[in-house]
């Protein structure tokens, strides 16, 4: 006869049987009155037992059906409720308010389970139950009820919602606080996350929780372009400034170039003091060729932001001019997740890492160095200088190098950039990236600084 109020949060089995049981009580309770009425007759006594018997059975044959069967478990009691539901009607002759007491609460019943459908379902079983009831005890129509039998069922009826509605209640309760907690979690997760995302380059971090990277000891050969670069005077500098001042410094620094680095789609391997290390080409690509051209912009990027940072510097009272140097080197190495199971670092290892190393210790002061198979690639959209072969460190054979001059569109007949540095004087202007809104005022600046050094006496 009734129902089941399934919950999936907390312990469903058992207010699913409280529940049913309370409906079978309910009607118990009502053949038990129409018993009182119309005087002891079989059919009223089993259908007394059998609603008191038939939960308690129910509740014991659903205990060893496996877990995964538990959907399939909860429709079938459902549909022998609604089964009985109409085989109690037809018992009781359709007596009008009881059946329609009995109707309506394996109706409610049905739309807690599931729905529109279920209701539909319930109301056809209930009508089949009704129809086989009818045929297997032929019993005697009595439309009109007492008023003993009217009250017993509807006290009985309403007594069956309230429990339910408390049980919904509850489980509403529940379900709002898992979410709540469900929610705690999932911010905490975000924060966690966000935290530790700040330890990897954002395409690692990525490709990790999209899944097309798994997070165990496995590499793989690509050909990459691999960038080192450090500051020229750094060292001495330490020795110069304090502890703070020379942290707020460097972070500074890190901070604006992995902003470049990023921008040009690069994957930063490691910071080690002052020296960067990026490489292109994993764990997305876009082709060796184009993956030289954009690790060899992001260096002529850096190396023109340094004179802003150098400016940002003197302000601050570094009056020591600091320089970048950088090495660039493609080729295959050897990529993915080395150390242990308990402890990885996503990195590359090969000869272009070293050559690459090697390289940026070659170059001299605001110096972009370069390999030949970098060259190759990059040799229509840069401006390189050959710079002969050296001797390096770990290499059997001399090294073909080249000194990157800039890009090629910038260094027409009308260059996108002014740069002039000197003693008491610097000056970088970039005018691919004026904005139309400061054009005005920079000029202003501009006149102003001619007007104080024409008006300047210098001896």
């Amino acid at each position: 006869m009734i129902t089941d109020t399934h919950k999936p949060l907390a312990k469903p089995p058992l207010e699913g049987y409280y529940s049913r049981t309370i409906a079978y009580l309910c009607v118990a309770l009502t053949f038990s009155a129409v018993l009182v009425e119309r005087g002891h007759q079989l059919a009223y006594l089993i259908s007394i037992l059998y609603a008191l018997a038939y939960p308690q059975l129910a509740h014991l044959i659903s205990r060893k059906v496996p877990p995964q069967h538990s959907t399939t478990k909860r429709l079938t009691l459902l549909a022998l409720d609604a089964v009985h539901t109409g085989g109690f009607m037809a018992v009781l002759g359709f007596t009008v308010v009881p059946s329609l007491v009995f109707f309506l609460l394996v109706g409610f019943s049905c739309l807690i389970a599931g729905g529109s459908t279920y209701l539909i379902a319930g109301s056809l079983l209930t009508i089949a139950g009704a129809l086989l009831g009818a045929a297997a005890f032929q019993p005697q129509l009595v439309f009109a009820s007492s008023n003993l039998v009217t009250l017993v069922s509807l006290i009985s009826g309403g007594f069956f919602l309230l429990i339910v509605a408390a049980f919904v209640h509850r489980q509403g309760r529940h379900l709002e606080q898992a979410q709540q907690q469900l929610q705690r979690e999932q911010e905490k997760t975000s924060r966690l996350a966000a935290n530790l995302s700040k330890y990897l380059s954002p395409q690692v971090w990525e490709s990790i929780f999209s899944g097309k990277r798994s997070a165990r000891l496995e590499t793989r050969r690509k050909k990459l372009t691999v960038f080192f670069s450090d500051i020229r005077g750094f060292t001495e500098l330490a020795e110069e400034l304090e502890a703070e001042a020379l942290t707020d410094l460097l972070n500074n620094y890190l901070d604006e170039m992995s902003r470049i680095a990023l921008q040009y789609g690069g994957t930063i391997d490691k910071f080690v003091g002052d020296c960067v290390m990026v490489f292109f080409g994993d764990p997305s690509t876009r082709g060796a060729k184009q993956d030289a051209e954009a690790a060899v912009s992001m260096a002529i990027a850096m190396r023109k932001h340094m004179k802003v940072l150098r400016q940002q510097w003197r302000s601050r009272g570094i009056t020591k001019p600091l320089e970048i140097r950088m090495g660039l080197s493609t080729g295959y190495c050897t990529v993915g997740n080395f150390g242990t199971a308990t402890r990885m670092d996503y990195t590359i290892i090969g000869r272009e890492v070293n050559l690459a190393s090697r390289l940026e210790g070659a170059a001299d002061a605001g110096e972009i160095l370069i390999s030949h198979e970098t060259y190759s690639l990059v040799k229509e959209l840069i401006m390189c200088r050959d710079k002969g072969q050296i001797s390096v460190k770990g290499f059997s054979r001399p090294v073909q190098i080249y000194e990157v001059v800039g890009l090629r569109r910038e260094l027409g007949a009308a260059p996108t950039y002014v740069e002039h540095e000197l003693t008491g004087f610097s000056m970088y202007l970039d005018t691919t990236h004026v904005r139309n809104y400061d054009k005005e005022q920079i000029i202003k600046a501009l006149e102003q600084a001619a007007r104080k050094l024409r008006d300047k006496v210098i001896v």
